[in-house]
């Protein structure tokens, strides 16, 4: 279940190589990415965001929001865009395997 554990924090990686953002911004693009399938709960994204800055996937600087308001803005670091590119694989496979078994397609 690995790979579930991590589609929030591949989902934040994919959605940081669009551009730098802040945590809140992070979670209405996903929303709005998935057409509201996914809603990230503040309880869930923060600690993903603090989980990637220590594995040095994302790297976060202080800022102001457009509403001139003080957030931590981050963006995907180098080694965040190798990582994306393995999980948007190794998620692929699983989510194709899983969907030929729900769909009882044969292998």
């Amino acid at each position: 279940m690995e790979l579930l554990h991590g589609a929030l924090e591949a989902l934040i990686l994919r959605t940081l190589s669009d551009g730098d953002d802040h945590g809140y911004g992070i979670s209405r693009r996903i929303e709005s990415a998935t057409g509201g399938a996914v809603q990230v709960e503040d309880g869930s994204l923060y600690p993903a965001l603090y989980r990637l800055e220590r594995k040095a996937l994302i790297k976060g600087e202080w800022g102001l929001t457009e509403a001139r308001k003080r957030a931590r803005f981050y963006h995907l670091t180098d080694k965040g865009r190798r990582h994306l590119v393995r999980q948007t694989a190794q998620w692929a496979a699983f989510a194709g395997g899983v969907s030929r078994f729900l769909l009882g397609e044969k292998p």
